[in-house]
């Protein structure tokens, strides 16, 4: 078969993948902190970026390799009190993107200021779409939480106290990641992040589609299986969510907290007025994110 050089890739691979019912790979741009401020302050002219220096009563280590995968080392940051008298509850964080992009880097505001108030918080770096499938990310930050438990002792961390903190994408993986049972998470924290593929309010995408293997439906078992929704039980941890006022990114909330209640698991959620999704890229909203995550995690954690 003779192909035409530019599209020798892009046929390839609708060849190779058309047969599964894959999707073609989103125009994702890169996502930061400083390309989301300037693309919401067109809209939102008020807002200003997060601009925090580094806490005095923390240390931070960064690039720390928690596992290598074929040869790819995925690395963690792990942000920790410097005091290291007691044991800290521990927080772990997933950074959005549309699974495709994105980097733990996103997390370093909150993860710093998280820190300085009394946590061992490691923001986990995984592998995205272009590199690995679902559920391949959902199994980094499993395995960075393993790593992190295992290093205790070094980062001050009481293992029996451990959270999960995502935002969109990273939101879904992290509530994803605290509705296993077999994670033992104490707690959920989902900025802007669904949490159901299948529920009736859950609009498809082509970043999904992407990283779950396909369409919802010819990849049916994906799309449902990386739902937490599906997980929710009289074991799921309490559960937050910080919503912006985009409808799209609430799928499955509210069915989710239907069912935490029928269990008396503390669940609660806070819409920011007149938000976009991506609002805790950009003050004043980070701060209200911030106080509102530790708010929550003070009273079920310590």
């Amino acid at each position: 078969m003779n192909f035409n050089r530019k599209l020798t890739y892009i046929s390839i691979f609708w060849i190779g993948t058309s047969a599964f019912g894959q999707s073609t790979k989103p125009n994702a741009t890169p996502y930061t902190n400083e390309a989301t401020y300037e693309k919401l302050k067109k809209k939102n002219p008020f807002i200003t970026p997060i601009d925090r220096p580094a806490p005095h009563n923390i240390k931070i280590d960064k690039n720390v390799e928690y596992a290598n995968i074929n040869g790819i080392s995925l690395k963690a940051d792990v942000y920790y009190p410097s005091d290291q008298s007691k044991k800290y509850p521990g927080i772990a964080m997933v950074h959005g993107g549309g699974w495709i992009s994105g980097s733990k880097e996103n997390e370093k505001f909150m993860a710093m200021e998280l820190a300085s108030k009394g946590y061992t918080v490691i923001a986990i770096g995984y592998r995205l779409a272009d590199v690995a499938k679902y559920p391949a990310g959902v199994e980094d930050i499993e395995t960075g939480i393993q790593w992190l438990k295992k290093n205790h002792a070094k980062y001050s961390l009481d293992k029996k106290k451990m959270a999960v903190l995502g935002e969109s994408a990273g939101a879904q993986i992290a509530t994803l990641v605290g509705v296993k049972s077999k994670n033992k998470i104490n707690a959920i924290v989902n900025i802007d992040g669904i949490v159901s593929f299948i529920h009736p309010e859950a609009e498809e995408s082509t970043y999904a589609s992407y990283w779950l293997g396909g369409d919802r439906n010819v990849n049916l078992k994906n799309w449902t299986v990386a739902s937490p929704l599906e997980y929710v039980d009289k074991n799921t941890p309490p559960t937050l969510f910080i919503n912006s006022s985009q409808p799209r990114f609430h799928a499955g909330r509210d069915d989710m907290m239907k069912k935490l209640k029928s269990y008396n698991i503390p669940t609660e959620f806070h819409e920011i007025k007149d938000t976009p999704h991506s609002f805790w890229s950009a003050e004043p909203w980070f701060t209200e994110t911030l106080n509102l995550t530790v708010n929550f995690l003070d009273k079920v954690l310590k």
